[in-house]
C-alpha cells in the first residue's frame, strides 16, 4: 500500500527500462556497471528517485536482480510481458501504474535507463517547471534532452500512442507550449547503446 498524494504532490518519476538493447549485444546493458561500480539502471533510478520520491520502473520480465535492486531504492516496479514488445507498451503500462498507485498525481517526468548522468536537480528542475507549463525539457547550448516532463493533461494523448515512437510524436504535437529549461548537465544528452559508450 503506497502512500496517497497529497493535492499539491509533485510530478511521479517514470524510469522506462524495458528496451531489448540490440545494439549493445548480448548482455543486458542495463545491468552493466558504470565506472563506479553500480550498474546504469541502479545509478538511473536513484537520480529519479532523489529528484521524485514517488516513482515507478518498468522492467522487462525474468530481470530478478533488476527488480529487487529498484525496489530496493523504493521505486514501484512493474515487469513487461511477453506481449509488450514495442517502447508504447511500456510506456503504457509505466503509466497505468501511475495512474492506479497515485491517482492525485499532477504529472510525469519521463526518465530513461540508460541515461545514468543525469543530475537529480535537472529532474527536480523539470518537474518543478510542470506546475506552470504541460510540458517541459531541459536544455543546454540551445539543444533539448531528456528527461521530459508531462502534465496531467497530456497523459491521454501518451496513452494512445504506438509502436516505437515513444513519446515522441506528442512532444513533437505540443511544442507550442511546451518551456525549456536551461541547464548545464551533458547528461541529459548520454545515453548509452554500445559498449563503447561505457567508457
Amino acid at each position: 500500500m503506497h502512500t496517497p498524494l497529497p493535492s499539491d504532490a509533485p510530478p511521479v518519476g517514470l524510469l522506462l527500462a524495458a528496451g531489448f538493447s540490440r545494439r549493445f549485444g548480448a548482455q543486458n546493458k542495463l545491468l552493466q556497471p558504470l565506472p563506479n561500480g553500480e550498474c546504469m539502471a541502479v545509478v538511473a533510478a536513484r537520480s529519479l528517485i532523489t529528484a521524485l520520491p514517488h516513482s515507478v520502473a518498468v522492467i522487462r520480465a525474468n530481470v530478478p536482480e533488476l527488480s529487487a535492486a529498484l525496489k530496493a531504492l523504493g521505486l514501484i516496479v512493474v515487469e513487461c510481458g511477453e506481449q509488450e514488445q514495442v517502447m508504447a507498451d511500456s510506456l503504457k503500462l509505466g503509466l497505468n501504474t501511475v495512474l492506479t498507485a497515485f491517482p492525485q498525481y499532477a504529472g510525469v517526468v519521463i526518465a530513461l535507463a540508460d541515461m545514468p548522468f543525469i543530475q537529480p536537480q535537472t529532474i527536480q528542475h523539470v518537474a518543478n517547471a510542470l506546475a506552470q507549463h504541460p510540458l517541459v525539457q531541459p536544455v543546454m547550448a540551445g539543444k533539448p534532452g531528456h528527461p521530459v516532463g508531462f502534465s496531467r493533461a497530456l497523459i491521454p494523448e501518451l496513452l494512445r500512442v504506438e509502436g516505437d515512437q515513444g513519446a515522441r510524436e506528442v512532444v513533437r504535437a505540443h511544442q507550442a507550449q511546451s518551456i525549456h529549461i536551461a541547464c548545464e548537465d551533458p547528461g541529459i544528452f548520454r545515453d548509452i547503446d554500445t559498449p563503447a559508450d561505457l567508457k
